[in-house]
């Protein structure tokens, strides 16, 4: 991993104004949404930090779009995040993990349109394991009806004007992009500030390390299979057998993956024959940030930031990391289907 170091303390706050001053003409309506994620975080994580002696731990007794039992602090966070770009009335629209529709805020003429997953990663909360919040950016196409669509969010990933994540683990760190390199901010807790502490982060183009749910094995393509067994054979030159590190929490094993290098794989499988993970506030926002690190981010067969939305919990496959680790995967996935052909 490479990146440039400020020896002066920045905030997150000053570093966005700094951006924003690079683009004559900037209205400053991005940067005030990325302030606005950035509060909201911080609020999120001081929940976070003190889970354990509070009354939010533990499931709310609901099911969210997907089926799936919501905890407490993944409704805190949505709440936090939402009411949080509701207040600069420059949001017209959110789509969250936790809503089945769109939520439409109070600005109708806002020109940007956020996806959020507010906690990913939720089924560590109660053990104290690393989860996150990931947000994704885009721009509501301009039109004299000011009718809020759901049709507006259905935009491929390409089109993201910023994205980004927020981890919660041994310290807090905010990382996202704008199309212009990675930045990453920490948050330092006796000031209440996020301070920038990595830039123009470079993820190495091959990694020693593999992360897949190894449990769902025997439901893979032949082709990954392979590719799992090439993973653990012994080879010096090529510094194989990989260590294989899986959280079960994306934003922190994409995080690893970002400074570290290697590959984060969540294929098709009998269960999920279209993936599990979502395109939209999942898949597209961490691929934006990896390929802004150098890196490559598919479903196998398609670049997933061209992947065209069809609705807005689509669910899609994903092999994403370091150049080199994505290519030789795709070359055992070809070579598979080639041969089934």
């Amino acid at each position: 991993m490479v990146s440039t170091k400020d020896s002066r303390l920045v905030t997150l706050e000053e570093y966005i104004i700094q951006s924003q001053n690079r683009f004559p003409g900037a209205t400053g309506e991005l940067s005030q949404l990325l302030r606005d994620i950035g509060l909201a975080a911080k609020i999120i994580s001081r929940e976070v930090n003190k889970a354990g002696i509070t009354n939010i731990l533990g499931y709310d007794g609901s099911t969210n779009v997907h089926g799936e039992s919501v905890k407490k602090l993944d409704l805190f966070a949505d709440q936090q995040l939402i009411s949080a770009l509701d207040r600069s009335l420059i949001t017209c629209m959110v789509i969250s993990e936790e809503n089945d529709g769109v939520v439409k805020l109070g600005s109708k003429g806002g020109k940007y349109i956020v996806y959020l997953d507010p906690l990913d990663g939720s089924s560590n909360i109660d053990v104290n394991v690393s989860i996150g919040s990931i947000f994704s950016v885009y721009m509501r196409e301009p039109r004299f009806d000011p009718t809020v669509r759901e049709e507006d969010a259905l935009q491929p990933g390409v089109r993201q004007v910023a994205a980004g994540y927020v981890l919660y683990g041994s310290s807090t760190i905010l990382a996202y992009t704008t199309g212009l390199g990675v930045s990453i901010f920490t948050l330092d807790p006796s000031i209440g500030e996020f301070i920038l502490s990595d830039r123009g982060i470079k993820m190495p183009e091959h990694g020693a390390i593999y992360s897949i749910n190894e449990g769902s094995y025997n439901s893979w393509d032949e082709g990954l299979k392979k590719y799992i067994k090439y993973c653990q054979e012994e080879d010096p030159d090529t510094n194989r057998p990989y260590s294989a590190r899986y959280i079960g929490s994306m934003v922190a094993d994409i995080h690893r993956t970002l400074m570290k290098g290697g590959i984060f794989i969540y294929p098709h499988s009998k269960k999920y024959p279209n993936g599990k993970l979502r395109l939209m506030y999942e898949c597209n926002p961490l691929s934006f940030i990896i390929e802004q690190a150098g890196g490559v981010a598919t479903d196998g067969q398609t670049r997933i930031m061209e992947l065209q939305p069809k609705s807005i919990h689509e669910q899609t496959p994903i092999y994403i990391g370091s150049k080199k680790n994505v290519q030789t995967v795709m070359e055992f996935l070809e070579e598979h289907a080639t041969v089934e052909q």
